[in-house]
């Protein structure tokens, strides 16, 4: 094995050690990570890390885009995992249950993505890509409905002037064909799915709802109504 691929695989494996660490440090301490901290817990010098990442900024970056990364794998398997690909109220529930088992199973990492900001950090725009996984896979499921016929366009009326116009934009963007009123409705769905987790994560259900998961579905089936699927 050439010695630049032996290197390339060790700085691999280091990179990757240091992401699972500095992920353990979320969990305990939340985002407030220290490169330090972390080089201390892996046995080397602290000016050691700094080769890998360097800076705070750029460890937690890599760690919002796996995140995201990993949320949206995690949406894509649970839409595919429906083999009626014109089951598009089953495609909806299937993707918004996955987002929800992945962030319980991974709470730290989901308040990294979407809980408080973390002070003195801006995401930078490579983050975005990686974000937008999740909301493709759910609008790609009206997406396929409209094109089937199975979802007819609403009909402008149900937006005002600039929501159409930011709506239309977005489209434009990242769901060509779309109409703006179906895309209304989608987002509205995504942003409620993603609500619904974070009550429940952060505590805002607690001492009022036990059955959590039943309750996350009766939501989702409530969105799929308001949304119009079949």
């Amino acid at each position: 094995m050439p010695a630049a691929t032996i290197r390339a695989r060790a700085r691999a494996e280091m990179i990757n050690e240091i992401k699972a660490i500095a992920r353990r440090h979320l969990a305990a301490e939340g985002a407030n990570l220290s490169l330090r901290a972390v080089a201390r817990e892996m046995g080397m010098v602290s000016s050691a890390i700094y080769r890998y990442f360097p800076s705070r900024d750029e460890l937690l970056t890599a760690l919002i885009i796996d995140g995201y990364h990993a949320l949206g794998e995690a949406a894509e398997t649970g839409d595919a995992e429906v083999t009626d690909r014109a089951d598009l109220r089953g495609r909806w529930l299937a993707v918004c249950q996955a987002v929800r088992r992945w962030a319980v199973a991974h709470p730290a990492e989901y308040a990294l993505l979407f809980g408080s900001p973390v002070p003195g950090y801006a995401a930078p725009q490579e983050t975005t890509v990686a974000a937008v996984r999740t909301p493709a896979t759910l609008i790609g499921i009206l997406q396929d409905g409209f094109a089937a016929g199975t979802l007819v366009d609403p009909g402008p009326e149900e937006l005002t002037g600039p929501v159409h116009a930011d709506l239309a934009a977005a489209r434009d963007q990242l769901f060509a064909g779309l109409p703006e009123a179906l895309l209304a409705r989608g987002a509205l769905g995504w942003i409620h799915c993603f609500g619904a987790v974070s009550f429940e994560l952060f505590g805002q259900l607690d001492g009022l709802i036990e059955a959590r998961e039943e309750y996350f579905d009766h939501q989702m089936r409530q969105m799929a109504d308001l949304i119009g699927l079949p």
